[in-house]
């Protein structure tokens, strides 16, 4: 009854957003109608400009259905030996599955000492919960637990990492949110990878892990089918230089090297600031053919919309020409409007067509490359027309809300509260 419900309900989405595209395009065939000649010129322009570009989409996506497969088909470097390692995680709130995404890190298949770290802001957190049922769980773990309420920037994070690590008594470090989830095999593929020669931090690449309900799984879909493909691309082609704060792993004299992370405590994308530090300090940011997972678990869609509009704007503030160019991994959002501003003719309606294609195409090989079973294909035109929306608006304003609190974004990528009046 409840898929019965759900299948329902996916479809009445899809019907939905198949019917505002069917008015967007009449209301612009009325313009059309309404305006004089070289208006009807300026449109067919447009719509022969977006629809070049739909054609470099459609490239730039069966480039990156290639590339995918071959990314995760490399092997992971084994680890010459088995130094001791602190994972810290900081934590904030009763998140869904905390207990599971945290238990994954105690599961591992590695033979060296493991501390695990926890840090949170306040000592009532409701997390530490998580924590205590942790204890009992795992009688042997050695858990730590630092409760600070310091801060050194608008970045609660860093703060939390940066109290936490007085604490830390090991010389390689893992930093990984709490929202993530890894296999038996993690802690040895990274150490594996930071064994190598010349690299100075490990970062890995990750998937949506979504909770019950219909926009956790669009959430998912934009993290798998548009975040993976294109950094993957951008990896492959040189062009992405990226480091992921659900996954770091240095150690200890990089990290005093670089300066420490108080530094970072001012940054909206604080994981790619401290991926450009090692790298100015002459060292690679390895990142390995493995995958976590991170909770997908906006369940509206004006929770989604935020969340992922603030993942945009990190984008932007971190790379703007690279994501300028990112607009090519929307080829079927850009033949859609060169079928609304060409009044509907045939190629741009076939063009609309090939590029749905490729994109199912892309999202089959993805799921394939990592081992992933889709289902909900039949919501591809909604989540790629979701995805578009969010793009252009990460254009229409540098203010991002993080944990209820809305900041403005500068050029540099720096944070600054706003002050409501």
């Amino acid at each position: 009854m409840d898929r019965a419900h759900a299948m329902g309900r996916t479809g009445a989405i899809v019907a939905m957003a198949v019917t505002v595209l069917a008015v967007a395009s009449a209301a612009i065939e009325v313009m059309r109608a309404e305006l004089p000649g070289f208006s009807h010129l300026l449109f067919d322009s447009l719509a022969v400009l977006i629809g070049l570009c739909a054609v470099l989409g459609i490239i730039y996506t069966c480039t990156a259905s290639a590339l995918v497969g071959r990314f995760f088909a490399r092997e992971v470097a084994t680890p010459r030996d088995f130094p001791a390692i602190t994972i810290a995680k900081p934590l904030h709130g009763d998140e869904w599955h905390l207990e599971e995404h945290l238990a994954s890190f105690f599961e591992q298949d590695y033979p060296g000492q493991v501390q695990y770290l926890f840090g949170v802001h306040d000592a009532r957190d409701e997390s530490l919960n998580a924590i205590e049922r942790l204890r009992v769980r795992y009688p042997d773990a050695h858990i730590t637990v630092v409760a600070d309420s310091r801060l050194y920037g608008p970045n609660r994070k860093i703060g939390n990492l940066v109290n936490m690590l007085e604490k830390a008594e090991h010389d390689v470090l893992c930093f990984a949110d709490s929202d993530v989830l890894v296999d038996e095999n993690y802690l040895r593929q990274v150490v594996g990878a930071l064994q190598q020669p010349g690299v100075g931090l490990v970062t890995a690449v990750y998937r949506g892990l979504c909770a019950p309900g219909f926009w956790p799984r669009v959430a998912s879909a934009l993290t798998n089918y548009h975040f993976l493909p294109g950094v993957v691309t951008g990896l492959a082609i040189g062009r992405a230089r990226p480091c992921f704060g659900q996954s770091i792993a240095m150690t200890r004299e990089m990290l005093e090297r670089i300066g420490g992370l108080a530094q970072f405590a001012h940054h909206l994308a604080e994981d790619h600031a401290i991926g450009e530090a090692v790298r100015r300090a002459g060292a690679v940011v390895s990142i390995p053919p493995i995958l976590v997972r991170h909770a997908c678990v906006e369940n509206t869609f004006a929770q989604l919309f935020t969340h992922e509009l603030r993942w945009s704007r990190t984008v932007r503030a971190a790379d703007r020409s690279g994501h300028l160019g990112a607009v090519l991994m929307h080829p079927f959002a850009l033949a859609m409007l060169a079928v609304a501003l060409s009044g509907g003719a045939a190629p741009a309606w076939i063009l609309a067509a090939v590029a749905l294609c490729v994109r199912a195409w892309l999202i089959w090989r993805t799921d394939r490359a990592t081992g992933d079973k889709f289902s909900g294909l039949l919501c591809l035109p909604l989540w790629e027309m979701v995805q578009f929306a969010i793009y252009v608006a990460s254009f229409c304003s540098s203010g991002v809300v993080w944990r209820g609190t809305r900041f403005r974004v500068d050029r540099n990528g720096m944070l600054s509260p706003v002050h409501e009046t």
